[in-house]
């Protein structure tokens, strides 16, 4: 059985997961790792969701304000043996929910070229391509995205 909890970055199994998260993208992104580091802390992050299958965290993520009535979404990983089964979706689907009920109408992300299975997550749930924002202006390797929540 599938559950998803509302949290923040002081749960251990979140912590727990973006360590298996940053190891990841450390291996995907190889040298451009060190660039992407920086901006892939959880220190400023004002929600959490984790997954659990059969009482196992199983996935994560969270979001991030990004100007008055946007959210960044950041940290979304699923341990490899759960994927394809919908839980990102599904933890994805519920930080949209959170940021509604929170006021804000739009959510922007930035994944990697690296991460074709993330952009097609995206994209199946109504994100679409847009200029990439802040840090990643001009970085070869990055895609950003946007949806409107209303």
């Amino acid at each position: 059985m599938r559950t998803l909890h509302r949290t923040d970055i002081t749960n251990l199994d979140f912590q727990h997961l973006v360590k298996l998260l940053d190891a990841d993208l450390a291996m995907r992104d190889g040298e451009d790792h060190a660039f992407y580091a920086p901006f892939n802390t959880s220190v400023n992050l004002q929600a959490v969701v984790v997954a659990y299958e059969n009482n196992q965290p199983v996935g994560c993520g969270a979001f991030k304000a990004f100007g008055e009535s946007q959210v960044e979404i950041k940290r979304m990983f699923v341990l490899p043996d759960f994927r394809g089964r919908g839980v990102a979706l599904h933890i994805l689907q519920e930080l949209e929910t959170w940021a509604r009920e929170s006021s804000y109408t739009t959510a922007v992300l930035e994944t990697g070229k690296k991460q074709p299975e993330a952009i097609r997550l995206y994209q199946k749930a109504g994100y679409h391509i847009i200029a990439n924002f802040g840090p990643y202006v001009n970085v070869e390797n990055s895609v950003c995205m946007e949806k409107h929540l209303t």
